[in-house]
């Protein structure tokens, strides 16, 4: 089924749900737009697997809607065209360690009522996608952590949805299979998927994400561009992120000495040069030069991804 290109992503309004006397979310509201890799953060209990859960149909609301491409995941006609249009991959989905990668994904095609003769291919398809042709025939118990997950992933993609919703699918990953997993992930994006994406790894979705959505106790604290967070947090403050060829420290003693500079913080080659309004980063980079400093990178200072997670949901971290 075709998504509705001209309706949001994900249109969440008012979403409540308890679990007895518990909150899990309150009044939760956010929109994502098509196309986009959106992160989903917040800290433990915070209500990300429960929404995740209302999304992907498998969890009613008590209270509010929550629309997948103008469908509502509450009707049974939305139902079942959600379950069309997502992929949802949670934070651990059972495999069959007795079957191979193949026949796991020919399986969950037939699931799809994919006719038998598009899903040889398709298998094909979807196993060099997640860099697995070479397992097609393997045992998935004798698969590593990371090509379980990828295969997990490729699941995940068979009926070629349009959004996916990823529940910690980085977790337990070595680096390089979590390096492979984003790569994926950028390119599915390239190729006109949506994808929320829940993991604790906050530095890997700041390089990741095009916005973040963190929430706390089942409201939303933020959501919208990394930029737009890194501002709020840096409350008007202005910064340059300079990466020095030459001596660090010396190049942040002379730095000091520039009018309008207020803070350097140093970080092995890097220095994050705090300076106010009548100085511009132009000025800065002058500075260095005629100094005789070599920079090698300038960028415009902005908070992490853990400093505005950190800032937003205090310490309940």
């Amino acid at each position: 089924m075709e998504a509705n290109a001209n309706q949001p992503a994900i249109e969440i309004t008012d979403l409540t749900k308890r679990f007895g006397a518990t909150l899990a979310l309150d009044h939760l509201s956010f929109t994502i737009p098509p196309g986009v890799i959106a992160g989903f953060v917040g800290p433990n209990g915070s209500g990300k697997t429960t929404t995740m859960r209302v999304l992907a149909t498998l969890l009613r609301q008590d209270d509010g809607s929550a629309r997948i491409f103008g469908y509502d995941t509450r009707s049974p006609s939305g139902q079942k065209h959600v379950r069309h249009t997502i992929g949802f991959m949670p934070d651990y989905f059972g495999l069959y360690p007795d079957m191979t990668a193949g026949e796991y994904l020919d399986f969950f095609g037939a699931a799809y009522r994919i006719a038998a003769e598009k899903r040889a291919r398709l298998v094909g398809d979807i196993l060099t996608l997640v860099n697995l042709s070479d397992k097609r025939d393997t045992l998935i118990s004798g698969l590593s952590r990371g090509m379980q997950q990828k295969l997990s992933l490729g699941r995940a993609l068979i009926h070629s949805p349009q959004l996916l919703l990823l529940d910690e699918p980085a977790s337990g990953l070595d680096p390089r299979a979590r390096i492979e997993l984003m790569e994926l992930l950028r390119e599915l994006r390239s190729m006109g998927k949506t994808t929320l994406i829940s993991s604790h790894i906050l530095s890997e979705l700041q390089n990741l994400c095009d916005i973040v959505v963190i929430i706390e106790k089942g409201r939303v604290v933020h959501a919208g561009s990394m930029a737009a967070a890194s501002d709020g947090v840096m409350k008007g403050r202005r910064f340059v992120e300079l990466t020095v060829a030459s001596d660090p420290d010396a190049a942040a003693d002379a730095l000091r000495k520039l009018d309008g500079v207020t803070e350097i913080r140093r970080k092995d080659r890097i220095l994050l040069v705090e300076h106010g309004d009548a100085l511009s980063s132009a000025d800065i980079v002058e500075a260095c030069v005629k100094q005789g400093i070599r920079i090698e990178e300038v960028k415009r200072g902005s908070a992490t991804l853990e400093e505005i997670f950190m800032h937003m949901t205090g310490d309940a971290g």
